[in-house]
């Protein structure tokens, strides 16, 4: 067997100490697959005293990890540390440089910096690898890049935040409201203190453009990506969707239309019938189809210590066996520029959920704004006792233009009877 492939790790949070674990435990298997060794000699944390529950006295530790990219004997840099700019990038830039390999779990730092990165990488024939970064443990980002590489891939859509999921769920099994699901979840530690960056959908409009990116060839472009979260939806919402045959989920989708690149995080309906239906708790799951291989669901948790840190070693194991190509499975000048697709021009069906107060000749305003704007009702249902003492009115469409349904939002917007800001999601059909 070969030399050991020798590792820096920078961040012993979650996921870093399930590099350890990983690494440690099925340290035999792992070298038996990689061809060789994999051992890790230098690590970096921000708090040196900090209990991780690892033996780390065996590694060296560096203070300032951002000299990791420059040790002596160091094949492959592990980030862990997070953040699309700051110490992370700092890191990966130099460890690039020094012509070191660069593993990665960080999202945000691809999203926003990754094409960098990647021509960096490519110009010094190291390699860059981020399995981890997209929906933790499960394969995705090798199915796209290697599985089904010989694919056009026609559209890419699925359960892309664990935390989210695990709200959604939650308020569908036990009929409670948003806030307390919330609550919940961060006392349990799927939701940060500072939840926004998960519920308002930008972790998942993050994963989405590297998906994207992945599935059609085209530069990553997270500006892109329409992003609306959860914020807002209600448990009355989730029992509407339920009496129609729907689940909620938070649904990226991407797909190249003839107008450009369409990109979207939205809550969507899904049909009971549709495999995401079933996705609970803080699982993700990817659906990919291609124009040979067909539909390819990724099914798995999405997050965790155990899952992500699974990631990270494959692709060490990869790097080991001198098995890596380009980030985004071309290069980096071969990746087209497409423009952002416009929304309005894609048809389909939708839900809307108007509070209103309950005065004569609202469900008739209601009904005129949908005609004038051309959108056409497959239902209305209209509910009393409201939390806030209003009435709840939920309305499914027909399929048709989105823009039409946007105009009949706008055409109602300021109206005094109404509560609120209505909610709009898309049905997956």
């Amino acid at each position: 067997m070969t030399e050991a492939l020798k590792i820096a790790l920078a961040g012993l949070g979650t996921v870093g100490g399930g590099v350890v674990r990983l690494l440690d435990t099925n340290a035999d298997l792992i070298a038996r697959r990689a061809g060789r060794p994999i051992e890790i000699v230098a690590v970096s944390a921000r708090d040196r005293a900090k209990d991780r529950g690892v033996d780390l006295s065996r590694f060296r530790w560096i203070d300032d990890m951002g000299e990791m990219a420059a040790l002596d004997g160091v094949d492959v840099v592990v980030e862990l540390i997070g953040g699309s700019d700051g110490p992370a990038l700092t890191l990966a830039r130099r460890t690039i440089a020094a012509g070191k390999a660069l593993v990665t779990a960080n999202k945000a730092m691809i999203a926003h910096h990754g094409l960098e990165l990647a021509s960096a990488a490519e110009a010094g024939n190291v390699a860059f690898k981020y399995e981890a970064a997209v929906a933790g443990g499960i394969p995705v980002i090798k199915g796209l890049r290697e599985g089904a590489a010989a694919n056009r891939i026609q559209q890419v859509y699925g359960i892309l935040n664990g935390t989210c999921n695990y709200i959604l769920s939650t308020m569908e099994a036990e009929g409670r409201d948003f806030a307390d699901v919330l609550a919940e979840a961060q006392a349990l530690g799927y939701a940060e203190a500072d939840p926004g960056f998960d519920i308002d959908g930008v972790d998942a409009a993050h994963k989405l453009s590297i998906l994207a990116s992945l599935a059609f060839g085209t530069r990553i472009d997270f500006p892109g990506v329409g992003t609306t979260g959860i914020r807002h939806v209600l448990a009355a919402d989730i029992a509407e969707a339920a009496a129609l045959g729907f689940r909620i989920r938070l649904l990226g989708h991407a797909e190249m239309r003839a107008d450009g690149l369409f990109q979207r995080i939205h809550p969507h309906l899904v049909p009971v019938s549709h495999p995401l239906a079933h996705v609970t708790g803080s699982l993700n799951a990817v659906v990919a189809e291609g124009n040979f291989v067909g539909r390819l669901l990724f099914q798995g948790r999405g997050a965790g210590d155990g899952p992500t840190a699974s990631a990270v070693v494959a692709d060490l194991i990869d790097i080991a066996r001198g098995e890596y190509g380009p980030a985004f499975a071309m290069p980096v000048a071969a990746l087209g520029e497409q423009p952002p697709a416009d929304p309005g021009a894609r048809e389909g069906r939708a839900y809307l959920r108007f509070t209103v107060d309950d005065k004569v000749g609202v469900l008739a305003e209601i009904a005129a704004a949908m005609r004038d704007s051309g959108v056409s009702i497959e239902s209305l249902i209209q509910r009393g006792a409201m939390p806030d003492g209003g009435v709840l009115v939920a309305i499914v469409t027909h399929k048709g233009p989105e823009r039409a349904v946007a105009q009949a939002i706008e055409r109602l917007d300021g109206a005094p009877w109404l509560r609120g800001q209505p909610m709009l999601m898309h049905i997956l059909d």
